[in-house]
């Protein structure tokens, strides 16, 4: 992979900062890999990246496959019509650097069960073709 000594930063997105307690996969991380670049990084290392399990280290993942929704962005999902801003704006303050996830992540969570509430219905059709593409390509012509 690289030909070259290399230097990187290991760091789970949960530990970036964010508006909602725990850190995603948005702009913070975008804003995380331009600073990596501009300090000569070459490596981001995550961690592992599903759903974790009993005390919430990315080391115990329930599924190999499937993804923390942990990390989805909210704010992109409110622009895109998934969720409202006005359930974005009753969002509490959390205080401090750390992270408590057992405080945050039924947050978290109830804004996933509101997003895919939204994705099921007739507005979102075109989002919903994109996502049976997705998950068949061969179903759909």
């Amino acid at each position: 992979m690289f030909h070259r000594r290399a230097s990187g930063v290991l760091l789970h997105p949960t530990s970036l900062p964010g508006r909602f307690g725990i850190g995603d996969l948005g702009s913070e991380a975008y804003r995380f890999i331009d600073f990596l670049e501009k300090s000569g990084q070459q490596v981001w290392q995550v961690l592992p990246l599903g759903p974790t399990g009993f005390g919430n280290s990315p080391y115990l993942c329930y599924s190999a496959f499937a993804g923390n929704p942990m990390l989805i962005n909210l704010e992109w999902l409110a622009s895109e019509g998934l969720l409202d801003e006005s359930d974005l704006e009753d969002c509490p303050e959390f205080p401090g650097p750390g992270i408590d996830f057992d405080q945050r992540s039924p947050l978290r969570l109830l804004y996933s069960k509101k997003q895919v509430s939204s994705f099921r219905h007739p507005p979102q059709r075109n989002a919903n073709k994109n996502f049976l593409i997705f998950v068949s390509p061969n179903l759909i012509g």
